[in-house]
């Protein structure tokens, strides 16, 4: 192998937004992400709504559906 040409390997803490923290290496020196196991519908069996720069409430006006008529 040839020295110098690789990344360095350092050991981070990958950061949920739920709070869940876990311990890796990678090139990156941190590493955040906003969904994990602990907090992913697949694995919790829980349906949790992510509202991302408030497309459930466009979907909501455009097809007039309010929270009551859930």
């Amino acid at each position: 192998m040839k020295s110098g040409i690789h990344p360095e390997y350092h050991d981070v803490e990958i950061t949920c937004a739920c709070g869940a923290k876990y311990k890796t290496r990678s090139t990156r020196k941190s590493i955040n992400v906003e969904i994990c196991s602990n907090c992913h519908p697949f694995f919790t069996g829980k349906q949790k709504l992510v509202d991302t720069a408030g497309r459930v409430e466009r979907f909501r006006r455009k097809y007039k559906l309010n929270k009551k008529d859930n």
